[in-house]
């Protein structure tokens, strides 16, 4: 299958760190803390309680080896979007490498990559200046004929829908981002997960739901992180 894509103009946005807080730079020279900092103010008294239950060295051992499994099923969909596999299939066999993370990437394209086409976007910044909020977006795309903002996801089991509150908030925001910028809207969030053994869940939501939880959180982020928004740390993490 060949993916077609759609022209959209995005502006650049220059990731930078200043005192642990991740921040963007927009054209206009404004500094926007990341979604995903932000979205840090959540309560995670079910991650805490996990780690304490299996120790420190074993939760970050799993935390990484999710975390690199997760990148290479990410780049696995992000080349086959981009049809790296038929237009460059030499450089798509690299990939295969990658003996697990290929496994899983296969359960994704045999299944809901069909979904997917007509891609506006993939691995591209955003930010608003209503929400001052940026990020990185995994892919902007019609999911099943509708304009959606799509991510991916990978799990050692099956997710629960309310596990995923966060994904939805940061999803919604991408997509208020994207409107801002360019003026089309998109309402449809999707979140595509597959685990270690195979199974591929598929999460449809609707923005308008999880816009309150964006504006709360970000009020609550900005109230314990006063600091971000002194113009004085502004100006250092421009330097």
């Amino acid at each position: 299958m060949n993916y077609k894509h759609k022209s959209v103009n995005l502006p650049e946005i220059k990731a930078t760190t200043k005192n642990k807080v991740r921040l963007y730079e927009t054209p206009d020279g404004n500094f926007y803390p990341s979604i995903t900092t932000v979205l840090s103010v959540r309560n995670k008294q079910g991650l805490h309680e996990w780690r304490k239950r299996v120790g420190n060295d074993v939760a970050n051992y799993i935390a990484r080896k999710a975390a690199t499994r997760g990148t290479h099923v990410h780049h696995m969909c992000e080349d086959y979007l981009n049809n790296m596999h038929t237009n460059f299939p030499t450089e798509w066999e690299k990939h295969k490498k990658n003996f697990f993370a290929h496994i899983l990437f296969k359960q994704l394209q045999n299944s809901v990559l069909k979904k997917i086409n007509n891609i506006y976007a993939q691995e591209c910044g955003l930010y608003s200046d209503k929400y001052k909020v940026a990020g990185r977006v995994d892919c902007i795309a019609e999911y099943d004929g509708i304009p959606s903002i799509i991510d991916f996801k990978t799990s050692t089991s099956e997710r629960k829908d309310s596990y995923n509150e966060n994904y939805y908030i940061q999803a919604s925001a991408y997509a208020e981002m994207f409107e801002e910028r360019t003026g089309t809207a998109i309402s449809q969030i999707v979140i595509l997960v597959v685990t270690e053994d195979g199974v591929v869940q598929e999460f449809v939501k609707n923005k308008i739901e999880y816009l309150p939880m964006l504006v709360d959180t970000i009020k609550d982020w900005k109230q314990k992180n006063e600091m971000v928004y002194n113009s004085n740390f502004l100006a250092s993490a421009s330097a």
